[in-house]
């Protein structure tokens, strides 16, 4: 396997209708970044029916026909689709072509979201998820993977729930935290943010420690070429980073997400979930 095929942008297409931005955001890191794009299509497997669901006063006959039938309709489903899976893709391809991306590679897969994420791991450079699925397009709260998605993978993933628009403007979370040092180490070393503004902010209640912390990453990514402006902030840290963000404008949030430690692993997973359910810009997380 070559280099480029261990490190690339993936990006999940379903049939939401979120999915054209995260082609958009798929194709814009991948040629900010100057690596492949893969557009990833998973279909779940449904359990298939069992003869003790076929519940009644009926035969053993009966009941083996119905499994038959119900078998034979659940493989025309999965054949309907994957047809349809290929047609998101070749739609989402077509997206990227405009965008510049002239060899997307094109994937489909079956079983579990997560499990085929995990597999496909060590070859991801970033991974483009959008913050619902077709399946919960209604909602107002996460789709179902997104949360184990996080938790499974150590890639970046980049959480997408608004329309594609090219960020000027991002905002580094940061605390000082093992999770914060992610994030900021990967701002340091990719070329995705290179010659951006910075908004470097953090959330305390400790003046003096806060002012220290701000200085040190602060003049590290002023080495690596970002513009940075830096923010001390008090309160609740959701709302404050929430409420700086639409003031700044701001178009892409970076953050650490959850942490190593039970009691890290509650309050970091906690508050990465409330970002990612508030906050109306997409979500670059880290671990």
């Amino acid at each position: 396997m070559s280099q480029s095929e261990k490190n690339l942008v993936l990006a999940g297409i379903d049939g939401s209708v979120i999915s054209a931005a995260v082609a958009d955001y798929a194709a814009w890191i991948a040629n900010r970044v100057g690596v492949p794009l893969k557009l990833l299509h998973n279909l779940e497997h449904r359990e298939p029916p069992a003869a003790a669901d076929l519940s009644g006063n009926i035969g053993l006959g009966s009941r083996e026909y119905l499994l038959e039938e119900l078998t034979e309709l659940e493989a025309k489903r999965s054949k309907i689709l994957l047809e349809q899976g290929k047609h998101m893709l070749e739609a989402a391809n077509e997206r990227v072509k405009a965008a510049g991306i002239d060899s997307a590679q094109l994937c489909q897969r079956h079983g579990s979201l997560t499990e085929t994420l995990v597999e496909m791991e060590e070859h991801i450079r970033v991974l483009v998820l959008g913050v619902r699925g077709e399946d919960h397009q209604s909602d107002d709260g996460l789709g179902n993977h997104i949360e184990s998605i996080i938790r499974a993978l150590h890639k970046p993933i980049l959480i997408v729930n608004r329309e594609f628009a090219e960020p000027q403007r991002i905002m580094l979370a940061y605390d000082g935290s093992e999770a914060a040092e992610k994030a900021l180490d990967y701002l340091l070393t990719s070329p995705l943010y290179k010659g951006m503004d910075c908004h470097l902010v953090h959330v305390t209640k400790d003046d003096a420690k806060a002012d220290k912390l701000l200085e040190d990453a602060s003049e590290r990514l002023q080495q690596a070429g970002l513009k940075v402006v830096t923010a001390k902030l008090h309160g609740d840290a959701e709302q404050q980073l929430l409420s700086y963000q639409q003031e700044e404008d701001i178009q892409m949030i970076v953050m650490g997400s959850f942490g190593h430690g039970r009691l890290r692993e509650m309050l970091l997973g906690s508050f990465t979930l409330k970002m990612l359910n508030r906050a109306s810009i997409p979500l670059l997380l880290l671990r």
